[in-house]
C-alpha cells in the first residue's frame, strides 16, 4: 500500500482513540498486521506512536481536570514493571495474531460504548486489587506491544471507579508508561540499526499520528464525542479482529 494511505490510515486511528483518551497502539497494529508487517517490526512502532498520542491525550485530559492521581498510580506501579518483562516474551505468530484479536474486539466494545460512561461520584479501587490488574494488564501490553489503557478503561467504568473523561485521562497516562517500560524491554531491537525499525516512513507515520492525535485528544476533552466516527471506526477493528484471529 502507498505510505501516504498508511499515513491516513495511522492519523485516523490516532484521531479516534486520542479522543477517548487513548495511544491507538491496538488500532496501529492491526492497519500493520494485516498489511503483513513483521511483530518484530509492529510492536515497536506501534509503541513509539503510542508514546506521543497517549502524551498529548493525557495533556489534553489533565489540563482540562479529569486526571485523578490516586486512581492511577496503583495500576502504573505494577504495569510498569511487567509490562518491561512482557515486552521480552517472544509470542508465536499465530498466538500473537489471537491475542490481538481479541484486544481489538475489546477495544471495539469500548469505542462503542458498551462500557458505560458513569458520571455519578467516584470511588478508588482496593490497592491490592488495583495491583494485580495493573500487573497483569502490563504484561499483556508488553507481550504484543500496546499501553494497556483499551484494557484498563473499560474496567474502570464498569467497576464505577471512573467517570469516561476521568478514565480517558488516567488511561493515556497508563498507556505512556507503560510504552515506555515496553521500548526498554525491547531497546536491543529498537536501538539496532540492522533491524531497519525506523525508516523515513516511520517518520511520516509519526508525523501523521501526532497530527491526528492532536486534533482527537482536544475534541476528545474539550468538544463533544465523535460518536459515528467511533462507530465506522469500531466495525473496521471487529473486521480486522475476524480476520486476525482466523488467519
Amino acid at each position: 500500500m502507498n505510505e501516504l494511505w498508511i499515513a491516513l490510515l495511522l492519523a485516523l486511528v490516532a484521531f479516534l482513540y486520542a479522543s477517548v483518551g487513548h495511544g491507538g497502539a491496538s488500532g496501529y497494529i492491526a492497519v500493520m498486521a494485516l498489511l503483513g508487517f513483521a511483530p518484530e517490526v509492529i510492536r515497536p512502532t506501534a509503541l513509539v506512536l503510542n508514546l506521543f498520542v497517549s502524551a498529548m491525550a493525557f495533556a489534553q485530559f489533565a489540563r482540562a481536570g479529569h486526571f485523578r492521581w490516586p486512581l492511577f498510580w496503583p495500576f502504573a506501579l505494577a504495569s510498569v514493571p511487567c509490562a518491561w518483562l512482557g515486552a521480552q516474551v517472544e509470542l508465536d505468530v499465530v498466538v500473537y495474531k489471537r491475542v490481538l484479536a481479541v484486544c481489538l474486539v475489546i477495544a471495539v466494545a469500548r469505542l462503542l460504548g458498551f462500557f458505560g460512561s458513569s458520571t455519578a461520584p467516584q470511588h478508588t479501587p482496593p490497592l491490592i486489587l488495583a495491583l494485580i490488574i495493573g500487573a497483569l494488564l502490563g504484561l499483556v501490553s508488553g507481550m504484543i506491544g500496546i499501553g494497556g489503557g483499551i484494557l484498563l478503561s473499560p474496567l474502570l467504568l464498569v467497576f464505577g471507579w471512573s467517570s469516561a473523561k476521568e478514565s480517558a485521562a488516567v488511561s493515556a497516562a497508563f498507556i505512556f508508561v507503560n510504552s515506555l517500560a515496553g521500548l526498554a524491554g525491547i531497546s536491543d531491537v529498537v536501538l539496532d540499526p540492522s533491524q531497519g525499525i525506523f525508516t523515513s516512513s516511520h517518520i511520516l507515520w509519526i508525523a501523521a499520528a501526532v497530527a491526528g492525535g492532536a486534533i482527537g485528544a482536544y475534541i476528545g476533552a474539550q468538544r463533544f464525542s465523535q460518536t459515528r466516527l467511533r462507530q465506522v471506526l469500531g466495525m473496521v477493528l471487529l473486521f480486522a479482529s475476524f480476520k486476525l484471529f482466523f488467519a
